[in-house]
């Protein structure tokens, strides 16, 4: 696996997050989408559109476009939400191939990750009925489902006969990354400031992405 386009993704990630932390704004617009399109480009290369890769890509490109909007005003946050929607739903599909196997393991984890989603999006929604926002409450319902889908997709790969366990533990880290990365974005914003949670936000999403993307392509391509 040709690694010197990961560690420029890396490096820029850490840019990011220091800008993040420093609020230096600029340079944030700059590298903040800069790592994705860094990741999409090393999955082209690695011949990753033209296998059930694919959807990662598609899911890349919306989470280019979530990043952009999230940059942008206010007003965009509900776009953005929408992007990453698409984002889940691009990496669910590449998840599952086939339809996944019920089995005890399954079961444990879907009742897991569906106790852990709710939790989270009782709190949240609390939250933003708190700050009058209250109609925000379906989208974030609706996100929560489709991102604790996704998180629940590659984390069944621990379970699929057909999924190696490094790439199936790379994906599982992955997802939960972004899962925590995205609780976390609601978390700050609607229930409980967190101090340098941005920064923390964009760690975990950056790694996320990071974990996804290598994971399915050690399965698919390599």
């Amino acid at each position: 696996m040709p690694y010197l386009l990961l560690w420029i993704a890396l490096i820029v990630a850490f840019v990011d997050w220091i800008s993040t932390a420093k609020k230096w704004q600029k340079v944030e617009y700059i590298a903040k989408p800069t790592v994705i399109i860094i990741l999409f480009v090393w999955l082209v290369i690695n011949n990753g559109l033209s296998s059930w890769t694919i959807w990662f890509g598609i899911g890349l490109v919306f989470s280019l476009f979530g990043d952009i909007l999230l940059l942008l005003p206010e007003k965009f946050f509900i776009v953005g939400l929408f992007s990453f929607i698409l984002t889940h739903l691009a990496y669910i599909i590449g998840f599952n191939p086939t339809l996944p196997q019920t089995n005890i393991a399954s079961l444990i984890l879907a009742a897991l990750v569906g106790i852990t989603a709710a939790q989270t999006y009782n709190k949240i929604a609390a939250g933003a009925i708190k700050k009058g926002q209250r109609e925000l409450r379906i989208p974030i319902l609706i996100y929560t489902v489709v991102i604790t889908l996704m998180l629940l997709s590659a984390l069944l790969t621990l379970v699929r006969p057909t999924w190696d366990a490094l790439s199936a533990i790379i994906v599982s880290i992955g997802a939960l990354l972004f899962f925590i990365s995205d609780s976390l974005i609601g978390w700050n914003k609607f229930f409980q400031t967190i101090p340098n949670g941005r920064t923390y936000i964009m760690i975990t999403y950056h790694f996320g992405q990071f974990g996804i993307i290598i994971g399915a392509a050690l399965h698919y391509l390599f």
